[in-house]
């Protein structure tokens, strides 16, 4: 699972710069700045749940990183479908993407709280 999130987690961070760019030369849509930005953080806090995945094997922090990937994801492609299709993915894509993305780091909070309790 790590080189799957390590894998999703690079293609965030390329379609982040890419979008980045966009927002910067291409199209004056706010909504592509904020898929940049969600897109590119989250890559960099799902790469480094990968690691503390394989520091403290005993704690599941792919979980968390699988959470944070989906809900950007779901989160960037609504806004994505709005800036080019026009129209939303599905009803609440983002609020449920943004949603999922929250859980994930109070999830990412929890799994470190109960395996610095077991040490």
């Amino acid at each position: 699972m790590d080189l799957v999130l390590t894998a999703v987690a690079g293609l965030m961070g390329a379609a982040g710069v890419g979008l980045a760019a966009a927002a910067a030369h291409a199209a004056p849509d706010p909504r592509l700045g904020v898929m940049a930005q969600m897109l590119m953080v989250h890559a960099a806090a799902i790469l480094a749940l990968v690691g503390l995945g394989r520091a403290v094997p005993a704690a599941p922090f792919g979980w968390a990183g699988a959470a944070m990937a989906l809900g950007v994801c779901l989160f960037s492609a609504d806004l994505a479908a709005r800036h080019w299709l026009g129209d939303r993915l599905f009803p609440f894509a983002a609020p449920l993407g943004g949603a999922l993305t929250i859980l994930s780091w109070a999830l990412a909070t929890a799994i470190a709280i109960f395996a610095i309790a077991r040490r």
